[in-house]
């Protein structure tokens, strides 16, 4: 008897992290549909110095991970190095040109 209640405990704590699971990650899952961005698109990042500054800087960037607020984006810095930041889904634009990095 102790051993059937044992194992239904075990099967309960697996069933509920297998489905808990998805909600642990900061990433969107294969089950949410999110057409806004996809891995590898050319974006435009609206970037601001200071949250209080007026002077918006466009910066051309690539989509390398969705996320379920941000997105994270690789941006040229210099002499072929990239640096990879969080945005935010509102301070991007989808780039129309298709030419981000030089």
């Amino acid at each position: 008897m102790k051993i059937i209640k044992i194992t239904l405990m075990i099967l309960i704590l697996l069933i509920n992290l297998v489905i808990s699971a998805p909600s642990w990650a900061d990433e969107t899952s294969h089950l949410s549909v999110n057409t806004d961005y996809f891995i590898g698109q050319k974006v435009i990042w609206l970037y601001k110095a200071r949250a209080d500054s007026e002077n918006t800087q466009r910066i051309p960037a690539e989509v390398i991970k969705l996320g379920s607020k941000q997105v994270q984006v690789k941006v040229h810095k210099n002499k072929n190095e990239f640096v990879n930041r969080w945005v935010n889904r509102d301070r991007l634009e989808v780039n129309k040109s298709g030419n981000s990095f030089k």
